[in-house]
């Protein structure tokens, strides 16, 4: 399937630093020639490293473009439904739903009608994102450069980078839970962090043709798991509309709807800035529709069946005591362990499955990371992606043990912020798409130089190499120059999506719901505001970008 990856060697992997900087003055240099020559010494220590795990099967490939004539075949759809089966579908995308009843206080139906619009609407802007990945060939944050340019994108990548690992803490906190609640304590939080962790880290480390088989595998089990839980807690199910909200302000309940809204929207939309990843091996000529409807029900199946399983759990601990201790005492893991607790030991061995769904998450978050981290320098990029594997596992082990304690405050006031950002992005990339690259691709003077598309009109014999790649982008609607993904000559300055990318934060600090901070306008919802910081960034993005960008366009031509 994948055969092509591990037959990259690793010296295409991490080529010279002319090929994959911009201009020589512009590149990042050294401060003297003895740290040059360490610098050497370690990059030959790393090719040499890397040849070895490559012929174990390892990937070694970096943020490099992969041509149209090394793609796979149709047959990844199947793979990839599996992987969003598994990856979606799992304690993460429920731990979200659990707060709804739990921690903003509303009812099963407020809880099941805010979480499940606000995590379909996520589901688009991560469908919207993929179609990126079979036209060009490259990771999602690659073809941001498209929009913030060379340098500009190092902040989105840093971004995308902190969206990914924060996924990795929750999950690895909710697995030590989760171990800690079915041995009594004998077994410690820690112990259950350090478990998760290693499991996903030996997946991620060795690539994508791993990725995709083992995501595959896990799904059936997990979702299986998740079906047997709907049973266990079946019993309990005559209490899920006992809560009652009634003596809570009516301002103050809409805050609640709306900042749990958000939070839902953040579990699904997140992953648009890493979608396009796992389409890169697809066919160049792959229908847009077909990924973008992968991508949508991949994701929104599996979120809806575990959500609503979250919901319904959440539900029942608000007004069953024995359920609430647990929770209290032990987190998700104490929860889950309360739905499977009447089947005794099938029960714990049930809870021991739905560990997967977890280490399934964090591959593709630790995959994913690595790749955004060699966005952010040149000498970032010559590292290979298996250290970097290492290092995003040590961050994400290290910030769980610390705030393994603090898995609410964690989920309800720093994810969120997550979805801030890649609305921004969202938007800035469909406009980019829907007007300019539609409308006004004959400002892109740099990406489409007009000089020699007129020397291939024919006369001359053979057409360029530029023209066919033209005429072939815009006949399938991508319009898009690819081979230039790594040309700092030709990429874009990204003046204009970074003004707009700061014109949307102001919409954040105004909208925003936080622990820390309730912004101005999000603060007229009740008592602890109504974060609406996701939608508000995003219109304020939305309206700047067109205008600085085509100014942007006549100034520089790219």
């Amino acid at each position: 399937m994948t055969d092509l990856l591990e037959k990259k060697g690793n010296l295409e992997v991490i080529r010279d630093i002319e090929s994959c900087g911009p201009r020589e003055s512009e590149r990042e240099a050294s401060p003297d020639a003895s740290n040059h020559d360490s610098k050497s010494r370690l990059f030959s220590m790393l090719a040499g490293f890397s040849r070895r795990l490559d012929a174990l099967g390892v990937e070694s490939t970096g943020i490099d473009r992969i041509p149209p004539y090394e793609r796979g075949s149709g047959r990844l759809f199947l793979h990839v439904a599996g992987l969003w089966l598994s990856a979606t579908g799992g304690l993460s995308s429920m731990s979200s739903f659990l707060l709804g009843p739990l921690l903003f206080e509303l009812t099963f139906h407020q809880t099941l009608v805010s979480g499940l619009i606000g995590m379909a609407i996520g589901c688009v802007i991560a469908a919207y994102c993929s179609m990126m990945g079979p036209q060009s060939g490259c990771r999602q944050m690659v073809t941001a450069r498209y929009l913030f340019g060379w340098w500009f994108v190092k902040l989105v990548a840093l971004a995308a980078i902190i969206g990914v690992l924060g996924w990795s803490v929750v999950n690895s906190v909710v697995g030590g839970e989760m171990l800690a609640a079915i041995s009594n304590d004998k077994v410690p939080v820690w112990v259950g962090i350090l478990i998760v962790t290693l499991c996903s880290f030996f997946v991620a480390v060795f690539g994508i043709k791993q990725v995709l088989r083992v995501e595959t595998y896990l799904a059936v089990p997990v979702l299986t798991t998740f079906m047997l839980l709907y049973i266990s807690s079946s019993s309990k199910y005559d209490l899920i509309n006992a809560i009652d909200n009634s003596a809570l302000d009516r301002q103050t309940l809409k805050g609640n709807w709306l900042s749990f809204f958000s939070l839902c929207y953040s579990i699904t939309s997140t992953w648009g800035s890493i979608t396009a990843d796992y389409y890169i091996l697809f066919p160049e000529d792959t229908k847009q529709y077909k990924v973008f409807l992968l991508t949508l029900f991949g994701t929104l199946v599996p979120t809806l069946f575990v959500g609503v399983l979250g919901i319904i759990l959440a539900a029942i601990a608000v007004t069953y005591q024995p359920w609430n201790d647990e929770y209290n005492t032990h987190g998700m893991g104490g929860l889950l362990w309360a739905g499977f607790e009447r089947w005794n030991g099938f029960g714990k061995f049930c809870v021991v499955i739905l560990i997967l769904s977890l280490v399934s998450n964090n591959i593709i978050n630790t995959y994913s990371a690595a790749f955004s981290i060699q966005l952010s320098s040149v000498f970032c990029a010559r590292v290979p992606r298996w250290f970097w594997s290492i290092v995003c596992t040590v961050i994400y082990l290290v910030c769980a043990l610390v705030g393994r304690n603090h898995f609410s405050t964690i989920l309800g006031n720093f994810l969120p912020m997550i979805g801030y950002w890649i609305s921004m992005y969202f938007i800035l990339l469909f406009e980019e798409n829907l007007i300019f690259r539609k409308y006004f691709l004959h400002l892109y003077t740099k990406e489409f130089p007009p000089a020699k598309v007129e020397e291939s009109d024919g006369l001359s014999g053979r057409p360029t190499n530029l023209h066919a790649l033209k005429r072939k982008h815009i006949a399938s609607h991508h319009r898009y120059n690819w081979d230039e993904w790594n040309n700092y000559e030709v990429l874009t300055h990204g003046y204009a999506a970074t003004f707009a990318f700061l014109c949307g934060v102001a919409g954040v600090v105004v909208g925003m719901a936080q622990a820390y901070w309730i912004g101005p306008i999000a603060r007229k919802f009740g008592e602890a505001g109504g974060d609406i910081a996701m939608w508000l960034s995003m219109g304020f993005s939305g309206v700047v970008y067109p205008w600085v960008r085509y100014l942007e366009l006549k100034r520089f031509g790219r």
